[in-house]
């Protein structure tokens, strides 16, 4: 039987201690899964939203899936920017979740969504529905805007322009509520 060399026992001993190594584990998808069924995946994405010529928000999101012939996107770790008809940014959205209908031009957020104003309102609420073509965002959910100033309104329920400036309570827990429209109209 041959030696061997000093060297190539050193080697072996790197190459062994690299193989013992546990690599990160893989996160396995189960049969069946969205990934499984999806047209396309997509990854750091964006897409415009858009009605009758006018861009209504940018949705970005970490992961994107294609379904049902690319009708439905659903998307992980959504950012969001809502336009107003002059093409001013209105407010931006995160959450953890996010389904655009195309059909219906209609974005749905779950999970820690929070909506802020460019003039500082700040609505929280564990899933919202933004319809671009009513150009209003909606839930049944409860919620929590909180203004610039720091007063606190919570309710269930709630419609709103996408800049947070006429909101409509539709169960007012706490806070107060009333009519407020600021502009001309």
């Amino acid at each position: 039987m041959k030696a061997i060399p000093a060297f190539g026992r050193a080697l072996a001993v790197l190459f062994a201690a690299a193989c013992a190594e546990t690599a990160t584990p893989v996160q396995e998808i189960a049969p069946g899964s969205m990934l499984d069924s999806a047209d396309q995946v997509a990854f750091d994405s964006r897409t415009l939203v858009t009605d009758a010529g006018l861009l209504r928000a940018e949705i970005f999101a970490d992961t994107t899936f294609f379904l049902d012939e690319n009708t439905r996107i659903e998307m992980r770790v959504v950012q969001a920017v809502f336009f107003n008809a002059q093409g001013a940014k209105d407010a931006t959205l995160t959450s953890q979740r996010g389904i655009y209908l195309t059909r219906g031009s209609v974005l749905e957020a779950w999970g820690n969504v929070i909506v802020t104003s460019v003039d500082g309102r700040v609505l929280k609420s564990p899933m919202l529905r933004f319809d671009s073509r009513q150009n209003q965002v909606t839930s049944d959910s409860a919620f929590v805007m909180t203004d610039p100033d720091g007063k606190e309104m919570r309710g269930i329920g709630f419609d709103a322009d996408p800049d947070l400036n006429v909101v409509r309570v539709r169960r007012l827990q706490s806070g107060r509520g009333g009519t407020v429209r600021l502009g001309t109209q």
